[in-house]
């Protein structure tokens, strides 16, 4: 299918600022990924309904980003068309002890914003990078607590651009899980319930999780936070580090010295340098403690062709 045709068809829907050919390391916390065919922000439901339904129309896949974070893509790109949901998508409200948020809110500006307001019960947000909408679909969690817990319910959309509400119920979250990484369906927007709370205490808490995420987490360097889940009974970082893996570098991406369960781009990483990486430690924790650890990051698009 020739650009001009889906640029026209986009068009037709409104959309006349999609890219063709877009570099998606410029669009991940990690740096790293190949091109995206066609890329998209959206700053409205009406036009990001527009894009869906000229995928739909032009019978391209979606792949839907928010800050680009908890994201691996392929060095060889992705295929169809990108949206992402930022800035342009990021309203918010609060409306007496909830948190009305659309999907392209920082997480931790929504934290932030309700800790103004004397509310209670997403401070653990403040220590997550991504976007509201991502935080749902994965059931985003820090300190102990997890999206869950304070979702009410999400505006998703499906492949027709209708919205539907999902409950918390619906949405059968798990550990960094949601029905949504099974179905197709973009989050649009959240409510979170809160809890009236001190603004000083809450301040104080977060203030001294910043220092600690300062002091144990290497946040200088790019890097998509966690790339593993925790096991059962232990911690992902913990097994790597023991089985001696701190420091391990293949092409431009490191295990981290810091923080084992940080992979890092220390010199023009390609998305194969950090899957070799995720591998080496996969393979490295099956053979030592008999673990499998699986993976929180998100690997988007596909290798370069032959390999």
């Amino acid at each position: 299918m020739v650009a001009n045709e889906v640029l026209s068809v986009l068009s037709a829907y409104g959309i006349d600022d999609a890219r063709v050919d877009e570099p998606m390391a410029r669009h991940t916390t990690w740096r790293i990924g190949g091109t995206a065919d066609y890329f998209v922000m959206p700053d409205s439901l009406a036009k990001l309904q527009g894009v869906v339904r000229a995928a739909r129309d032009l019978k391209l896949p979606i792949t839907v980003i928010g800050r680009g974070s908890n994201a691996l893509v392929l060095d060889g790109g992705i295929r169809g068309i990108v949206v992402k949901l930022h800035d342009g998508f990021a309203d918010i409200t609060v409306d007496g002890t909830s948190v009305i948020a659309e999907a392209g809110r920082s997480y931790q500006s929504a934290a932030y914003i309700a800790i103004r307001h004397g509310l209670a019960g997403l401070e653990f947000a403040t220590g997550i990078p991504g976007s509201v909408g991502g935080a749902v679909m994965m059931n985003a969690g820090a300190y102990g607590k997890e999206t869950c817990e304070v979702l009410e319910w999400a505006d998703v959309m499906d492949m027709d651009g209708e919205v539907h509400r999902y409950t918390n119920a619906d949405l059968r979250f798990g550990y960094r899980y949601s029905i949504l990484k099974d179905q197709f369906g973009i989050v649009t927007r959240a409510k979170f319930a809160l809890v009236e709370g001190d603004k000083t205490a809450l301040s104080n808490q977060v203030k001294i999780w910043s220092v600690r995420r300062a002091e144990s987490q290497p946040l200088s360097w790019p890097n998509c936070g966690s790339v593993f889940r925790n096991p059962n009974g232990t911690h992902a970082g913990r097994l790597i580090e023991e089985a001696g893996l701190k420091g391990f570098e293949h092409g431009g991406a490191q295990i981290s010295e810091k923080h084992a369960n940080f992979i890092i781009n220390v010199k023009d990483a390609k998305a194969e340098d950090v899957l070799w990486l995720i591998r080496y430690a996969q393979n490295t924790i099956r053979e030592k403690y008999g673990i499998e650890l699986e993976t929180e990051v998100r690997v988007l698009g596909e290798p370069i062709s032959g390999r």
